[in-house]
């Protein structure tokens, strides 16, 4: 079986369904004369103002993506829609257990994504599948035992602003196991909500 990278496609902004907040303004029954005109205005005027807002967060805040792989599963499947947060790493660490979307070291030109295990300075080891971490054996919930490699891979000490990352289906993945950690300025935001297809609608874990 060959080794599955999981890209993430990026994808262009998709027409959605028109959410409603605490408040709705309700336009009056359609009338001749000027006050049909004006509530025309104004209703083209808000659905202006409201894609102006969504591509602003499209844009600067998330970014939709396509998974293409299966190396995430089986927390995200191949051709899974998800959106990723651009912005949260402005204001906060990258965190052990977080997936992220990266630009691939070898080829900046192609997107991954997969979780983070290993932050700067820590030591990796991975024994008959196990992962070690500083020495100090870690559970792996999100890892299905069927998913699992065994093979047992020497100790590796992280880099400064870098990032030690394994697909969940450890048998198809190809992952820092293989190439190496990743640099901060690669990482291009976190994993937060898939959308597509509809069953797997909700947050990423």
């Amino acid at each position: 079986m060959q080794p599955q990278d999981n890209r993430a496609i990026p994808q262009a902004p998709e027409q959605g369904d028109t959410v409603q907040g605490d408040t709705a303004h309700i336009y009056p029954a359609v009338q001749d004369g000027p006050s049909f005109w004006f509530d025309v205005r104004v209703w083209i005027r808000d659905i202006i103002i409201s894609i102006a807002i969504a591509v602003v967060v499209i844009v600067f805040l998330y970014q939709p993506v396509k998974v293409e792989g299966t190396s995430m599963m089986p927390w995200l499947r191949d051709q899974e829609r998800i959106f990723v947060n651009k912005f949260v790493y402005r204001f906060e660490d990258i965190r052990r257990s977080d997936i992220v979307v990266f630009r691939f070291p070898l080829d900046p030109t192609k997107s991954y994504i997969k979780r983070v295990v290993g932050l700067p300075g820590d030591e990796i080891e991975l024994v008959r599948g196990q992962l070690y971490i500083n020495g100090s054996r870690v559970e792996e919930p999100y890892v299905p035992d069927e998913f699992q490699d065994l093979a047992t891979y020497p100790p590796l000490t992280v880099p400064a602003d870098s990032y030690y990352v394994l697909g969940d289906h450890r048998n198809t993945s190809n992952d820092s196991r293989t190439w190496g950690t990743v640099g901060r300025d690669f990482v291009v935001g976190k994993a937060v909500f898939a959308y597509w297809p509809i069953d797997q609608f909700g947050v990423v874990q």
